[in-house]
């Protein structure tokens, strides 16, 4: 395998391990649901029932879900040349938080999952043209502190907001910590075309941004548009992760850390990364939301608190990793 190269078992790793998850979910439940009879089709009509209109689309929304955030993740780090870098970078979630919390304050206004996406979008929208106004919209540190000013801003709206509306708290905080239990075909008919999207953008520039890992201007001299791939990109993985969060809410770490554990374990070449990490997004927050919906059954953990009890701990290896390859 030459360097750059997505190995056929990795790639037979990533789709084995989608196909597992995918099967987990349908399986794994309150209505239990043989896997034998799953496979074979044997299933009672109280089981189909189950099956197609509660924990299919549930599980392949979250399989979406799971695939947007984690190419987004990985596209951002390519764009930005951070592998800490996420969808929410540019200030996606508290765009789309605002834009929940008015939709849950006044009612009527907007549908949430309308209202979270055009806050998502209108946010990095307003993030990019803040940048553009202060740099030359090429410098990734422009962008990034033009992101970072948006999502103060909006969040200090949103906190005004839930303090004078104390009465819509619990319901505000429940989307914001992540949920797929609402979701049915409606949801999934609303990401899947958003999500299709940002992972074809994605996957069709993974070679360019293999070059723009050595620099903008050795990139130039290679006759690529750098400004112009930049907000391809980021503009994707944008439309991806507001459609994820409208249906799901926010819910963290995907984008981190599926990118950075793909990186080190089949290699730092986006050729390999996004592909992989798509795979293992989807994966991974199946699985996350088995956990969620199982752990405390019949209660639900919020999913966004599963993957951050596992994105932390994460972190601290990662982080002692690097020290110890440092030292």
């Amino acid at each position: 395998m030459t360097a750059g190269t997505l190995s056929w078992r990795w790639l037979a790793a990533g789709v084995g391990a989608m196909v597992a998850a995918l099967l987990t979910g349908l399986a794994v439940g309150p209505a239990g649901i043989p896997p034998g009879a799953l496979i074979e089709g044997r299933l009672s009509p109280l089981q189909e029932a189950v099956l197609w209109e509660l924990r299919a689309p549930r599980v392949l929304l979250g399989a979406l879900v799971g695939a947007t955030l984690a190419s987004a993740g990985a596209s951002y780090q390519a764009v930005f040349r951070n592998p800490l870098a996420d969808p929410y970078l540019l200030g996606a979630a508290a765009g789309a938080g605002l834009g929940a919390t008015l939709a849950i304050v006044y009612g009527g206004f907007l549908p949430l999952p309308l209202a979270a996406f055009a806050g998502a979008t209108g946010a990095v929208t307003g993030a990019y043209l803040l940048g553009r106004s202060v740099g030359d919209g090429r410098g990734t540190a422009t962008l990034i502190l033009a992101g970072v000013a948006m999502a103060a801003f909006l969040t200090a709206l949103q906190t005004l907001l839930l303090q004078q509306n104390t009465e819509n708290v619990r319901a505000i905080y429940s989307w914001l910590l992540g949920r797929l239990s609402t979701s049915g075909w409606h949801e999934v008919g609303l990401v899947a075309p958003y999500a299709v999207v940002s992972i074809a953008v994605a996957l069709a520039y993974r070679r360019l941004l293999d070059v723009l890992r050595v620099g903008d201007q050795e990139a130039d001299a290679l006759g690529i548009r750098v400004g112009r791939l930049r907000l391809l990109v980021i503009g994707a993985a944008t439309l991806g992760t507001a459609a994820a969060v409208a249906a799901s809410g926010l819910i963290g770490f995907v984008g981190i850390i599926i990118p950075h554990a793909v990186r080190l374990l089949a290699g730092s070449s986006f050729r390999v990364v996004l592909p992989l990490s798509m795979l293992f997004g989807a994966a991974f927050l199946v699985l996350a939301d088995v956990v969620a919906r199982t752990l405390l059954s019949p209660a639900e953990l919020p999913i966004g608190v599963v993957t951050a009890c596992i994105g932390a701990p994460f972190f601290v290896l990662i982080l002692r990793t690097s020290r110890e390859a440092a030292a």
